[in-house]
């Protein structure tokens, strides 16, 4: 039986700037692997092969996708055998993990990534100017978002805010008592903008849930403070909560998963937004239940302004990441000459061996 596939991003490209939350999702780990090489491609190709062979092999795998290729992946977790791959560059650490480190460049003819190198220093430095000018995109992006959140917020009953999570909260929670164990909560990335724009995983993540909760609303009506609120009542019973922050404004929340309880509450408007399709799927509308009505009507052109305002600046910062992007593969497709297959399989048997190696002794 082929095991199942959870796919999120742990970095993120945001209105303040690259938001690296790896540790979070390696925290339990007894083994990790970190690749170390000049090419992303040929650590990304490793991890999917690794997770394929895995996930065929009846075992959950978790794949972190790469926000600035989101085709490409930053990493790997098997949670059954508390182990990890790690390829992103960010510095990694691991509390309580062996961690062995591997070098990729192994696989790649020396003499040519050495003449790579020479222009990489300058490749890096216009990486990051077009890194930065999508960043300062998003961030104008979202000072005009929180002008869009001020109308609603000026009309908005805060008391009724909190009934609503206070009833979600008994409904979700009800009198369960707090377990005997400290809850494991992880921060990941509800989607994240990407070369080829917003992208999410939220089928995915929540398909195989007994429970969703769809929360409709606009900006400002109070759904990250909802999430926060959900989020700490399940950590102070105990229990394991995944937190998937905003990509946009990592500050907020957007989605909270509780797969002890099987079930998960998300924000689901644009440019994220989904529907209910099953009959378990329930909708939660804070706009009709917190907000004054007619606030759309009588607001109608300030929040189209706003809105298309918005989303300029936001169409603009991922126009960055798409240079980016293209930059990216014009210096890595250089590596494709330099790839020794057959050293290049070696790499991939040694981190595998080590892996059925750990599970051996795990089971022992």
């Amino acid at each position: 039986m082929t095991g199942r596939l959870h796919q999120y991003f742990a970095g993120d490209h945001t209105a303040k700037g690259f938001r690296a939350l790896y540790q979070s999702n390696f925290q339990g780990l007894d083994r990790v692997f970190v690749l170390n090489g000049s090419s992303n491609a040929v650590k990304g190709a490793l991890i999917k092969k690794l997770a394929n062979k895995w996930r065929n092999k009846g075992f959950d795998v978790e794949l972190v996708h790469c926000s600035t290729d989101q085709d490409s992946m930053d990493a790997l977790v098997i949670p059954q055998l508390k182990v990890g791959v790690y390829g992103a560059e960010e510095d990694f650490r691991a509390a309580g993990s062996s961690i062995d480190y591997i070098y990729t460049d192994r696989a790649l003819d020396t003499s040519l990534v050495e003449s790579y190198q020479r222009d990489r220093k300058v490749y890096q430095e216009e990486l990051a100017a077009l890194y930065e000018a999508a960043h300062e995109s998003f961030a104008t992006g979202l000072h005009i978002h929180d002008g869009l959140e001020e109308i609603y917020i000026n009309k908005m009953d805060f008391k009724k805010a909190d009934q609503v999570a206070e009833e979600l909260i008994d409904t979700l929670y009800g009198d369960m008592d707090q377990l005997e164990k400290s809850a494991t909560v992880k921060h990941r990335f509800f989607g994240a903008s990407t070369p080829a724009g917003v992208v999410d995983y939220i089928p995915n993540l929540t398909d195989d849930l007994k429970k969703r909760y769809f929360i409709k609303g606009r900006a400002g009506t109070g759904k990250s403070t909802l999430l926060k609120k959900i989020a700490a009542a399940g950590e102070a019973l105990g229990l394991d909560v995944e937190i998937y922050h905003c990509g946009f404004d990592p500050d907020s929340l957007d989605m909270v998963v509780v797969r002890e309880l099987g079930f998960c509450i998300f924000d689901s408007t644009d440019p994220h937004e989904y529907f209910p399709d099953k009959d378990s799927d329930e909708v939660v509308d804070l706009y009709e239940r917190t907000v004054e009505p007619d606030t759309d009507e009588r607001y109608d052109t300030a929040i189209k302004i706003l809105n298309r305002s918005y989303k300029y600046h936001m169409k603009k910062g991922v126009g960055y990441l798409h240079e980016a992007k293209m930059m990216m593969d014009e210096f890595e497709g250089q590596y494709s000459d330099a790839i020794d297959f057959a050293k290049l399989g070696i790499v991939y048997e040694t981190i595998d061996d080590a892996i059925l190696h750990h599970a051996a002794a795990a089971e022992q």
